[in-house]
């Protein structure tokens, strides 16, 4: 069982569900994230999810992009996010960290020595937002030879058959995107969430994650009633945003918004 399966199981037998926060690697300060990451699991957070920067974020709304934007400014690199969670592993060798990026830096670093660096620096999973399960393949053989999941994307499009092929292929746990559009965007609609959660569930066994449209508390507590794991990025990103210029208070509103959501969720459950 990979270490997304083990947080799962052991949360699954604690009665809980998986709170799973998204931060971009660099933003605003390349300095500062290995710090975010650790304040992120004191306030709660169960697995991490890391953004690693690229230049054309597709399927990110503004918010994302723009953290994209100012990590690139350093000029953050797919080696430099690595680095990173290596630095993490040092003093966290339990919580799960997802990298979430696009394909491209990847290919530019080669299947097999992403693979290798990936699991040597101690990343768990990886969601890569423009590869489809059918063109997935070679890259996740690489990665499930290192015992790194690769996690796919539902959408509240996706037909029956496309919802089986997609759980056939995944690992760690399944990412269904809760509203239609970018990441940040709102209209969450609870019992078509419930809906196809259900369909989702029919399809796999593994748990299932909601992200997009996770803006506060009682969202989180909302969607943790249905779902096995929240996901939330645009919620925290924008916090950054907003201190990017006093970084040394990042830390503690981020600490501030993930713990009140790990209280309602709790409660809730």
């Amino acid at each position: 069982m990979s270490q997304i399966g083990k947080k799962f199981a052991q949360l699954k037998a604690e009665g809980r569900k998986a709170l799973i926060p998204f931060i971009t690697a660099g933003d605003p300060i390349p300095e500062i994230t290995v710090d975010l990451m650790h304040d992120l699991v004191s306030a709660g957070a169960d697995l991490i999810e890391l953004g690693v920067p690229f230049s054309d974020p597709m399927a990110d709304g503004p918010v994302i992009q723009r953290a994209s934007e100012r990590a690139l400014e350093y000029h953050v690199s797919l080696r430099d996010v690595l680095e990173m969670v290596a630095q993490f592993r040092q003093f966290d060798a339990e919580t799960p960290v997802i990298l979430m990026g696009y394909l491209n830096p990847i290919e530019t670093m080669g299947y097999e020595q992403f693979a290798i660096q990936a699991a040597g620096a101690g990343v768990d999973g990886i969601l890569v937002v423009d590869i489809p399960p059918e063109e997935g393949e070679d890259l996740q053989q690489l990665l499930q030879a290192k015992s790194i999941d690769q996690i796919y994307l539902v959408a509240p499009t996706s037909t029956t058959e496309r919802i089986q092929r997609i759980c056939d292929l995944a690992g760690g746990f399944v990412y269904y995107v809760s509203v239609k559009g970018v990441t940040g965007a709102s209209h969450l609609d609870l019992q078509s969430l419930d809906e196809k959660l259900a369909e989702i569930r029919a399809a796999s066994d593994l748990p299932v994650g909601v992200g997009f449209g996770i803006k506060d508390a009682q969202t989180a507590a909302a969607v943790s009633a249905l779902a096995d794991a929240v996901v939330v990025g645009s919620a925290l990103v924008s916090r950054v945003e907003a201190l990017a210029d006093e970084p040394e208070k990042i830390g503690a509103s981020l600490r501030e918004v993930l713990s009140s959501m790990r209280v309602a969720m709790d409660q809730a459950n």
